[in-house]
């Protein structure tokens, strides 16, 4: 028998300062049985980061032909593509011929040696790639509980996120 996802409810009050981007996201967020709470926690750091209307979650790694979260056009075109960890330069370029505008979020202890493997084959391809900070996001990943409201603020290259009784600044950078 195989595993089922277990399903998670998330509330978020997302201001993006950077974008002047407002909006209460409600999200059903299905971590698939091999995934980590701090993956699952970057998914939606990523989503809050990439916000707005008509973006959505995918089948993620339970279908390996899809990005994590993506934007489709009423044409059923991708506009946005966005990866969650560190793809193979194949996948980026798969990404960024697909879609108007690919992705890339990088969040764990193995992203920087990922980067230097990875940034001379990708330089060319029009994709963006942020990383996130490791720590921060295994911070958050310790608040996680399977109903959450949390306010999600980002100015500059970060999001100040509070729960009901948590509260931490998650810090990115571009790499490209």
């Amino acid at each position: 028998m195989a595993l089922k996802p277990t399903i998670y409810k998330l509330r978020i009050s997302l201001s993006d300062l950077n974008r002047n981007y407002y909006d209460t996201l409600n999200l059903t967020i299905a971590q698939h049985p091999s995934e980590t709470l701090e993956r699952m926690m970057a998914r939606t750091m990523a989503f809050c980061h990439s916000a707005e209307q008509g973006l959505e979650f995918t089948k993620g790694l339970s279908e390996i032909e899809e990005p994590d979260i993506w934007l489709k056009s009423l044409e059923n075109d991708t506009k946005v593509w966005v990866d969650v960890g560190e793809p193979a330069p194949e996948r980026m370029k798969k990404a960024s011929r697909s879609a108007e505008l690919a992705k890339v979020y990088t969040f764990n202890a193995k992203s920087d040696t990922w980067w230097q493997q990875t940034e001379n084959k990708v330089n060319q391809l029009a994709v963006q790639v942020w990383q996130f900070d490791w720590q921060e996001i295994s911070t958050l990943a310790s608040f996680v509980k399977r109903t959450m409201d949390l306010s999600v603020t980002i100015t500059e290259e970060s999001a100040y996120v509070t729960s009901d009784d948590n509260e931490i600044e998650i810090h990115w950078r571009s790499l490209k």
